[in-house]
Order: C-alpha cells, then sequence, then structure tokens
C-alpha cells in the first residue's frame, strides 16, 4: 500500500504558466545534461542528498559543495520526514532515496543486513531500526542458520515428493504452533507500553523507526524483519550494479486530488517532467503538469468531471467508463502513465489504440473520482479478458480490486467466453486474483446440490479459465488423484469458514450487480 498523505491546500512558488501534456514520446534531453557543468550537477545532487537526511539524529554528515542562492533556498527547506512503519512494497520504493554518502563510521557504521561496515540509504541503517551494528549482525547469523536448516530440510524431503502432496506432519505441527503463536499476543498495549512508544516518538518523532514490539505476534514481527533485511540488501546490490545513483531520474510524489501519493517505480514521463521530483496531475483528464500554480490554474478552467466514453455501469456512487484507446489517446496514455508508477511489469504506454480501457469511478458533488481501471484487447487470441489492471493506492483494501476483477468476468460472462488475466501479474495483482479465485470456486461450492461435479461446468458457469481453477484447487487442497482419476473433494471447513465471513461481512456496497451493467460486446470481439 502506498503512503497517502491527505493535502489541506498547501501553496506553491511554481512560476511557469504551461499546463499542457500533450501526446509525445518520451523526450532526450542528454544534450542539455551533458552540456551542465560537472561542479552544478554535483551541488544540485548534493542538495537532494541533505534533504533526504535531515533529521536523521544527526549521524549522517553529508559534505556538499557551496551551494548557490537558489540551491540554499532549497536546502533550507524541511524534511517531510523518514517513512514510517508501513507495507513493504512502499517500504522498498521509499527505501530508494538515498540519505549519505560520506558517513561519519564512528557515529553510525553497519548495515541493516549485518554484512556490510556502512550504509548508503535509510533502509540499511541500524540506527534508524532502532538497532546497532552488532546487533544487526547476530541476527545475520541466525537467519543464515535457519536458512540453512530450511535448505537442508528441503533436500532431504524433495526426493520423495510428489507433485502435489499433502502437508508432511511436521508442517502440519509447524502451522499450528504459528496459529497459537498469533493467538497467544495481547490485543492491546499495555500503559506502560504506550507511554514507551509515545516517549520514544516524541523523542526521535520521525527520525527512527516506530517501536515495534507488542503490536503483533512475535512470529509475525520477525518476519517483517527478515523482510526488511532481505529488501535492504536487494537495494544494496542494486547500488553496486549502478542501477540506483545519485542523480536517477525518478518521480518520488504526485499531488492527485486531495491525495499526495509516494509512487513505487520509474514511469517514462518526458525528462523535463521526471527529473522534478514531484508531479501535479488532474484527478479528471489525468493531465500532468509542473507545479502547484499550474495545476490551481488548470482546475480552474478543466471541464471533465469524468472519464470519457461511456458510462457502462453504475449503482449508487460506483460507475465504470469504457473508453476507447483509439477515440481517447491522450487521456488512456496518460492513464498508461500514471499507472506504471504504481505497476513493475506495465510496458505498454502510448501504444493504446488496440486497447479498451475500463475506468471505476467514485462519485461526490464535485466530480467522479478516479478509483482503479483495467485495460483488455479488443481482439485477443488468448481470451485475455485483462491487459492490466490497477486500483489506486488511496483506494486499496476497499475491496475495490475484487470489484474490477469481479467486472471483467461479468463482461467475458456476457460475451459468453471463458476469461483470463493476461500474465505475468504484479505480486499484488496476484494476492487479489488468488483471493477472487478462492471466493468463486466455494461459493460453487456451496450453491452446487449435486454429485459429481466437473471443471468444465465450473469454467462455464463463473467464465474462469479452468487452469485458473486447477492451480486454485490445488491451493486449496481440493484436488486429489486417486485410482488413476482427478477428484474434487468438497471440503466443508473452508466452506463453512467462507460462509461465516460472508455473513460477518453483511450487505456491502462492494460487489458488482450484474442488472446495473448496460453494455454489449464491442463488434469484432
Amino acid at each position: 500500500m502506498a503512503l497517502v498523505r491527505q493535502m489541506a491546500g498547501s501553496g506553491s512558488d511554481g512560476t511557469e504558466d504551461s499546463d499542457s501534456s500533450a501526446e509525445r514520446e518520451p523526450t532526450n534531453s542528454s544534450e542539455s545534461d551533458g552540456n551542465m557543468p560537472k561542479r552544478q550537477r554535483l551541488t544540485r545532487a548534493s542538495t537532494r542528498l541533505s534533504q533526504s537526511s535531515q533529521g536523521l539524529s544527526g549521524h549522517l554528515q553529508p559534505q556538499s559543495p557551496p551551494l548557490s542562492r537558489d540551491l540554499q533556498l532549497q536546502h533550507e527547506m524541511p524534511y517531510a520526514g523518514a517513512p514510517s512503519f508501513i507495507h513493504l512494497n512502499i517500504l522498498n520504493r521509499l527505501f530508494s532515496v538515498a540519505c549519505c554518502y560520506n558517513i561519519n563510521l564512528s557515529i553510525c557504521p553497519g548495515h541493516l543486513t549485518g554484512k556490510h561496515e556502512r550504509h548508503f540509504a535509510v533502509s540499511g541503517c541500524p540506527l534508524y531500526h532502532n538497532l546497532s551494528a552488532d546487533e544487526c549482525k547476530v541476527k545475520a547469523t541466525s537467519r543464515e542458520k535457519q536458512e540453512d536448516d530450511v535448505k537442508g530440510q528441503e533436500e532431504s524431503t524433495s526426493r520423495h515428493a510428489t507433485r502435489h502432496q499433502t502437508p508432511t506432519s511436521k508442517q502440519s505441527r509447524y502451522k499450528e504452533q504459528v496459529v497459537e503463536m498469533r493467538k497467544g499476543r495481547n490485543s492491546s498495549l499495555q500503559k506502560e507500553q504506550k507511554e514507551k512508544h509515545m516517549e520514544h516518538r516524541q523523542t526521535h518523532s520521525n527520525t527512527r523507526e516506530p517501536l515495534l514490539e507488542n503490536i503483533t505476534s512475535d512470529y509475525d514481527l520477525e518476519l517483517f524483519r527478515k523482510a526488511q533485511a532481505r529488501a535492504s540488501e536487494d537495494l544494496e546490490k542494486l547500488r553496486i550494479q549502478g542501477q540506483i545513483t545519485e542523480g536517477s531520474n525518478m518521480i518520488k510524489t504526485i499531488l492527485f486530488g486531495r491525495y499526495e501519493l509516494d509512487t513505487w517505480y520509474h514511469s517514462p514521463y518526458p525528462e523535463e517532467y521526471a527529473r522534478l521530483g514531484r508531479l501535479y496531475v488532474c484527478e479528471f483528464c489525468l493531465k500532468y503538469m509542473k507545479s502547484q500554480t499550474i495545476l490551481r490554474r488548470h482546475m480552474a478552467k478543466c471541464v471533465w468531471k469524468h472519464p470519457p466514453g461511456d458510462e457502462v455501469y453504475r449503482k449508487g456512487t460506483i460507475s465504470v467508463f469504457e473508453v476507447d484507446g483509439k477515440k481517447n489517446k491522450i487521456y488512456c496514455q496518460n492513464l498508461c502513465l500514471l499507472a506504471k508508477l504504481f505497476l513493475d511489469h506495465k510496458t505498454l504506454y502510448y501504444d493504446v489504440e488496440p486497447f479498451l480501457f475500463y475506468v471505476m469511478t467514485e462519485a461526490d458533488n464535485t466530480g467522479c473520482h478516479l478509483v482503479g481501471y483495467f485495460s483488455k484487447e479488443k481482439n485477443s487470441f488468448l481470451n485475455y479478458n485483462v491487459s492490466c489492471i490497477l486500483t489506486m493506492p488511496q483506494y486499496m483494501r476497499q475491496g475495490f480490486g475484487k470489484m474490477l476483477i469481479d467486472f471483467s468476468y461479468l463482461l467475458s460472462k456476457v460475451e459468453e467466453k471463458v476469461g483470463s488475466p493476461e500474465r505475468p501479474l504484479s505480486d499484488l495483482g496476484l494476492i487479489s486474483y488468488r483471493s477472487y479465485w478462492k471466493e468463486v470456486l466455494l461459493r460453487y461450492m456451496y450453491n452446487f446440490q449435486g454429485k459429481e461435479i466437473s471443471i468444465k461446468e465450473i469454467s462455464q458457469e463463473t467464465a474462469v479459465n479452468p487452469v485458473d481453477i486447477v492451480s486454485t484447487l490445488q491451493s486449496l487442497q481440493m484436488l486429489k488423484y486417486w485410482k488413476g482419476k482427478h477428484l474434487v473433494l468438497k471440503r466443508q471447513d473452508l466452506i463453512d469458514e467462507w460462509k461465516a465471513k460472508e455473513i460477518k461481512r453483511g450487505n456491502s456496497n462492494k460487489t458488482i450487480d450484474p442488472s446495473s451493467l448496460k453494455w454489449t460486446p464491442p463488434k469484432g470481439t
């Protein structure tokens, strides 16, 4: 999940007067960069490094060349703060900000992974994570020992393992232990613990990671620590390989409507926009601008209040618009560039004409706000019903991702086709699809009254590809090979668990109503 900060109407010093992001290919300004004096480039890089390292308890000491007057003013701007305890995906993105290249090792030596004597980013700073260099080394030794043990066990069991074997007794006992460990933790912090956490926050503010003890179980906390160390090690490898540099052009944040969103990945915006670090985007027409002033002028005259195209679905405040990439080329290109900031595997940016875009919005008295979208080919040879899918970070973990997936399969049902998403899926996309397929299968099993069940019948009724059905059944341990045949097992415990969650969830408005769809398949599909 992205780190989302809601804005309260801040001003801007921008004075540029261009508010158009016309259709273009990515520009190359290497000539201008090549003519820039080396001293000036180092000065700007040092300024950015000093800004990103302010507030880290003074243990980082950047030594930058003398700054010009304009850069001195930029240098004196307050630092927004180091990342707090948030989702690991956005941690990995935030950690890409270099915090120092000249470090006083006597004050802040070591690395979070315990494998290096110095660090170059916040992700590798032991002090930021409330640890010492020696503690990091001890934890690294412990992790390596555990990994070696697990690897040895896997090698010993792999010789006799079948393709889809059931969990061993040892694995089952370990799973039970994990469940007990999670149940055993205290549901809330004690008074002394709360005081300790508040004192730590008041003392260190955003310059240290919040205390994480007693917030969750020891097992989950240890998993998170391992993930932190692994992400930090991957970042260190990228730095050594030269893929992360002090002057890399990457948009760090975007101002989008009421929200300021921290980005996760690089997107190929034109060079003059990418080098700014912050981009200002109109949430209705998706044009991108260089400053708050330009955005404010644009919003005063922008007549768009919803995506272009046809509104094919509406229920309550939720609407879905069908946008043709050929008819609304600039809008779809801007949508793809915006999506790439939060998707790793996306490669389509400018060639949008062969695609249809289905944009989900949530309406209020100011307009229809972008929630997410998915795209699909107008003529897919492999019957892919989704080419790319994204839920905007400020709407994640609210059920909108599942609604987008359900809507894509609803279109496949109307087309009388069996659909599947295009691979590869992103990490979050794979999690969402697996959750959706699991729910669809358990609902089908719950309503099924016959004695013999067919995967083909499930596929025809749900529009889910048989390959996806089989993989989901295997993950749920509901598919068994017996006497030369594959049998589908109806696991009543999983069905009862799903039904209990459905009852607890109640009548949620985060579901797709087929009767609210007003759509006919485009010609040629």
